[in-house]
């Protein structure tokens, strides 16, 4: 990284006297409550706004260096920013955080406790928001003028516990306690339209008698680390147009005169709502469509108050659309700029194109969204004209380009004519975006290979390549204050802000002594875990067994029940040879599983059922362990990272994008098990292949066996160890009340094809256990592999991921402070 973009902070810091003085300030004058009577979420609160005082001036000082020195900005738009908690975070990037936990403990209190009652936010679920924020954390370190554009949610996806091996969902109520963090904006406030009809008067067009909502406006500040720059996350909340109908009201019907206000604030009440349902999926749409016009009605407001002038709008802003969430803001760029602000066609459409970047995370056509023609029509009529508009030019040009080839023609089209008429939202991006790029090398090769291989024909130089990385700030200096010491006693700290520098840790990766307190760093962490464990979950585990560890959300894809299979064939392994010198291995899973995803859901419930039977076996004894930790979130991650030992990354390959849990881990000091899928390949080049444990069929021996006719029950009949574990879970081994309940599930891979090829896998993944088990009996040795990856792992910063955006498709600079 240049050092150009980082600068540190040499603004005077404040005493410790100061800061507590500050505290007990905020708690009397602002949260109203003496200090001996304050509970210890109302301390906490105290010490949130302080701490959020220390970076005020900055950011209001890098809002004026940005206007003065009229950079481009470059604004994200995402449906999730998963944040995770802030207070933490936010004092290391000041360098606060010793100084806050030593004034907390003279105030009387245990700042780590503390600290455990702060709220997760709920803006998010999976790897998706885990990325933006990681990219926000970046781009303020970086001093690059960015700005995050999500929703509000009132409430999160949902809270998960497990009640006799099931997944619960409670409502993730995360602004119970308010956000402290957050700034409300009511000045910044937007009329988000529905419905309604067009009227077309003098080739103008007009947005009729619609249903209108109003967005208003939260800012949250988002520190760089050891800079004075910040950037701000802007989140949007949904309010009614008229609050309630007081003549209905006066006359008794009060939940008629309420009806519409809560219909209309619906739109930001949760994130992802269940769309397995029509009024789901139009909620779903109204929402997308609630963020991006809130959004492009500010960036353009913006920009007029700047400049007075729309010529140059796309040498000025660059919006980058994070998955196909927010491609709808195209459509409403256009809308306004011609409706609105009078901009031929032409023009704006040029603007479209330089202005709009998308990153596609997934090839999944499950995942790419596509929205029924009669919906949009019905909730979004003039976007439905804009995008025909935008669709019948393209196919003109392909058809001068291509003539003759009607059925290059039809797989282009923007309106998929052969499912009832659906608008392929990933189709609009490629045509109107001027970069699409995946997330890894692997999945930036399949998506011009197969998603969008007649795009990439038409625009050769569209498409590209930026593997996704992670920030060292939260997911090593926050997470694993243990292990980032000891760097820093090897190496100093600049290698934070520049990972580049953790190759300065090969020196010493032959030393035992290096190696013998990187596994002191791992013990205590695990005995750190095992005590969250017993205290959470009332399960002892051994700190010494082997932490295996799969952490994600609930997906057939992503194999966990893969993981699972193996489980039990280790289970039985034990029982037929009890006398062996089996290494004690404890199997953490984490993760949610969608509303609707009844099969996900079946998934978590085995894992459950699998653990019961396990964990009370005492010829078991502490041999295995089984652990399903409930509700996911990013603060369990970063209890759950830093102490495990393996890290399961065992998708089918083809199937994953990227993943970024497969760099926390290896970062964090654990050793890979996984396929050659996603970022998996590019980990085991700068790894090493003798650091990684790789197993499985590879991409074209997928598609070769996808091709073939693939028979799963041949695995089945010719493996003697996995027959048993099918039918022990069929014939109800792990549900002895109700023999038959997993039936479906076996009779799902051996008779409708094993989709994600769990059968063909098996014995490889079986094999490469075995590997695991022999190296782990060997403490140097595993030690020797897990520094390697942490000295190899600088390619996966996000600063490194963000530079590259910066300089290829968003063309910003850095602001200068």
């Amino acid at each position: 990284m240049s050092t150009n973009f980082v600068r540190e902070c040499h603004s005077p810091l404040m005493t410790q006297e100061a800061l507590k003085d500050a505290i007990i300030y905020k708690l009397k004058f602002v949260i109203g409550k003496e200090p001996y009577i304050a509970t210890q979420r109302e301390w906490l609160e105290s010490i949130l706004l302080a701490a959020r005082d220390r970076i005020v001036e900055r950011w209001l000082a890098t809002n004026r260096a940005e206007y003065s020195q009229q950079l481009k900005q470059v604004y994200y738009l995402s449906m999730e920013f998963l944040l995770g908690r802030s207070l933490s975070n936010t004092l290391i990037s000041m360098d606060m955080y010793n100084d806050v936990t030593q004034v907390v403990s003279d105030l009387g209190f245990d700042f780590e406790q503390l600290v455990e009652q702060e709220t997760d936010p709920g803006l998010g679920n999976g790897g998706l928001g885990r990325l933006a924020a990681c990219f926000l954390d970046s781009l303020a370190t970086m001093n690059l003028p960015g700005y995050g554009y999500g929703i509000r949610y009132e409430y999160g996806m949902f809270k998960q516990a497990i009640r006799n091996g099931q997944q619960i969902e409670f409502p993730d109520d995360w602004l119970a306690h308010g956000n402290p963090w957050e700034f409300p904006r009511p000045e910044n406030r937007y009329q988000i339209q529905y419905e309604g009809h067009v009227v077309e008067q003098n080739g103008r067009y007009h947005w009729a008698e619609t249903n209108d909502i109003i967005a208003v406006a939260y800012d949250q500040i988002i520190p760089g680390y050891k800079t004075e720059a910040t950037n701000t996350l802007r989140l949007w909340s949904a309010k009614a147009s008229d609050e309630f109908d007081l003549q209905i009201f006066n006359d008794g019907e009060y939940y008629s005169a309420i009806k519409k206000k809560n219909e209309s604030e619906n739109v930001s009440r949760v994130l992802y709502p269940n769309d397995s349902t029509y009024s789901g999926k139009e909620l779903r749409l109204k929402q997308e469509f609630f963020l991006v016009s809130a959004s492009i009605q500010d960036i353009l407001s913006r920009h007029w108050l700047m400049y007075q002038n729309w010529d140059n709008l796309s040498e000025k802003i660059a919006i980058h659309l994070n998955d196909t969430h927010p491609v709808l803001a195209i459509p409403e760029l256009m809308r306004l700029l011609i409706d609105k602000h009078q901009l031929s066609w032409q023009k704006a459409l040029v603007q479209a194109e330089k202005i709009f970047s998308y990153t596609n995370h997934t090839l999944m056509s499950e995942a790419l969204e596509a929205w029924p023609v009669e919906m949009f029509r019905k909730i979004l009529p003039r976007h439905l004209q804009i995008i025909y508009q935008i669709n019948e030019a393209f196919l003109q040009d392909i058809s001068r380009k291509f003539p003759h080839d009607d059925e290059l023609l039809r797989r282009v089209s923007i309106i998929n004519e052969e499912h009832g008429k659906l608008i392929r939202m990933a189709w609009l991006a490629a045509i109107i975006c001027h970069k699409v790029n995946g997330v890894s090398a692997l999945h930036s090769e399949l998506m011009t290979d197969s998603l969008f291989a007649d795009f990439a024909r038409i625009f050769p130089n569209k498409f590209c390549n930026i593997t996704n990385g992670i920030t060292p700030r939260r997911w090593l200096a926050l997470a694993n204050p243990d292990l980032t010491t000891m760097i820093n006693s090897y190496i100093g700290h600049q290698w934070l802000i520049d990972m580049s520098q953790l190759s300065e840790l090969k020196k010493w990766v032959n030393y035992p002594e290096f190696l013998e307190k990187l596994q002191h760093v791992k013990q205590s962490n695990k005995h750190k875990l095992a005590h969250f464990i017993a205290e959470t979950q009332n399960i002892v585990i051994n700190p010494d067994a082997l932490f295996d560890v799969q952490i994600k959300r609930i997906h057939e894809y992503k194999r966990q029940l893969l993981n699972l299979l193996h489980v039990i064939t280790r289970y039985n392994r034990i029982l037929a040879n009890p006398k062996h010198n089996w290494v004690p291995r404890v199997v953490i899973f984490s993760g949610k599983a969608a509303s609707s995803y009844s099969a996900a859901k079946k998934i978590i419930h085995l894992i459950n059922d699998v653990a019961t039977v396990i964990n009370s076996d005492e010829r078991i004894g502490c041999r295995l362990k089984v652990v399903f930790i409930p509700n996911y979130n990013v603060s369990l991650a970063q209890k759950i990272i830093p102490a495990a030992d393996l890290s399961e990354q065992i998708s089918l390959a083809g199937t994953e994008a990227s993943g970024t849990g497969n760099m926390k881990f290896a970062l964090n000091g654990a050793l890979t098990i996984g396929t050659l899928d996603g970022a998996n390949i590019e980990i085991r080049e700068h790894v090493g292949q003798e650091n990684i444990f790789i197993f499985g069929h590879t991409i074209d021996e997928v598609k070769q066996i996808k091709q073939g006719y693939y028979h799963p029950r041949w695995y089945y009949e010719n493996d003697s160890e996995l027959k048993q574990v099918i039918d022990q879970i069929a014939n109800g081994y792990f549900k002895p009340e109700f023999p038959s309940f997993y039936q479906d599930l076996t009779n799902n891979l051996l008779y409708a094809g094993d989709q994600y090829l769990l059968f063909a896998d098996y014995r490889s993944y079986i094999d490469t256990q075995e590997q695991v088990d022999n190296l782990y009996q060997n403490s140097l040795s595993w030690q020797y592999k897990v520094a390697n990856n942490i000295c190899n792992m600088s390619f996966f910063s996000a600063d490194r991921t963000i530079q590259t955006y910066a300089e290829q498709i968003w063309h910003i600079k850095p602001i200068i402070l």
